[in-house]
């Protein structure tokens, strides 16, 4: 649906197999899991209930994957 429509929308191909947008969006669905747990784990770490943006920020900057593919990004409030 979306994923598929933005795809083709941001002419990153000229073709586009039925299976990548399927594919990205699974790709996208585990590293929002991963940093959120990350994060989860660092806000419990410090007493917190909530996950904040400086949480998130401290996540991505602490793992060098997630850093490495995260470094032109500006996370709003996370200091």
């Amino acid at each position: 649906g979306r994923i598929h429509r933005f795809l083709k929308q941001g002419n990153y191909c000229r073709r586009l197999g039925s299976g990548a947008p399927v594919f990205l969006a699974a790709v996208l669905q585990y590293l929002t899991v991963e940093v959120l747990e990350l994060a989860g784990d660092a806000a419990r770490k410090i007493g917190q209930r909530r996950i904040t943006p400086r949480d998130l920020k401290m996540v991505t900057e602490a793992d060098a994957e997630i850093n490495k593919l995260l470094r032109d990004v500006t996370i709003p409030g996370g200091g």
